[in-house]
């Protein structure tokens, strides 16, 4: 008889060939430091990847009992994160965390989010050093103010992919997003957390240069993904209070 799961991992991934074979040992060792190989799953959403990364997965599959790799066509980052949020809460695990393929953050943070996890229902870091361009680290700050204003939230890295999340909880936030999947769902999420009561939202966490891969959001167009999340939060703006009250009566 199977051990009831405590723990799924989301990990979304576009075009890493060059680093997943080190990034699912990584974070599957790096978690059985904390839970037991037996307790928890790796669950690596192939957002219709270009390279070798859809093969590589496969192959690990073998290797690592704890490894489910999931394709789909590629459909973007927050595509790729909410397919894994859903096929998550469907395996019923205790909590979901969810960080990215691209090994910028490190496993033996998490033991600090999982110590927490008795304490919030979401568990949000934030990087107090951000390794990337100038222009995203711009782009960053603009959203930070821009949730400010909208909602009159403060969420330091509203959108990072480094959070602990309990599952039933995370059921409802899946159920109160727009029926359209949001550009940056973490963000909705984090915000729906926020409103809602939740206080863990500033868990410091290492974030290193990205070695490998390719950056699929660049520059301008990265600016125009950020002025398409702007209008979305914006339209939300007016069913959130509705949306909120629903989360804390459930």
């Amino acid at each position: 008889m199977e051990s009831p799961l405590e723990l799924v991992i989301v990990i979304p991934a576009y075009n890493e060939e060059a680093c997943i074979h080190e990034v699912v040992p990584h974070w599957i060792n790096g978690i059985a430091e904390v839970i037991p190989k037996d307790q928890f799953k790796l669950l690596v959403i192939n957002d219709g990847s270009r390279d070798k990364t859809g093969v590589i997965l496969d192959e690990l599959t073998d290797q690592y009992p704890n490894l489910i790799a999931k394709h789909q066509l590629n459909g973007g980052h927050g595509n790729a994160i909410f397919n894994g949020y859903q096929m998550a809460v469907q395996m019923n695990p205790n909590f979901v965390f969810q960080t990215d393929s691209d090994d910028q953050f490190v496993p033996s943070d998490f033991k600090n989010f999982w110590d927490k996890r008795n304490e919030s229902d979401f568990v949000l870091g934030f990087r107090e050093v951000r390794n990337d361009d100038p222009f995203r680290l711009l782009i960053t700050r603009i959203l930070k103010y821009s949730l400010l204003f909208i909602y009159g939230t403060y969420i330091h890295d509203a959108n990072i992919p480094f959070r602990l999340i309990r599952t039933s909880f995370l059921n409802k936030l899946l159920n109160a997003l727009p029926h359209q999947t949001p550009f940056a769902p973490n963000i909705f999420l984090s915000v729906l957390a926020k409103k809602s009561g939740q206080k863990l939202f500033n868990i410091p966490v290492l974030h290193k240069e990205r070695e490998t891969g390719e950056v699929s959001i660049r520059h301008m167009k990265l600016l125009k993904v950020c002025w398409q999340s702007f209008k979305e939060l914006t339209k939300f703006r007016l069913q959130l209070n509705n949306l909120v009250s629903e989360i804390k009566k459930g």
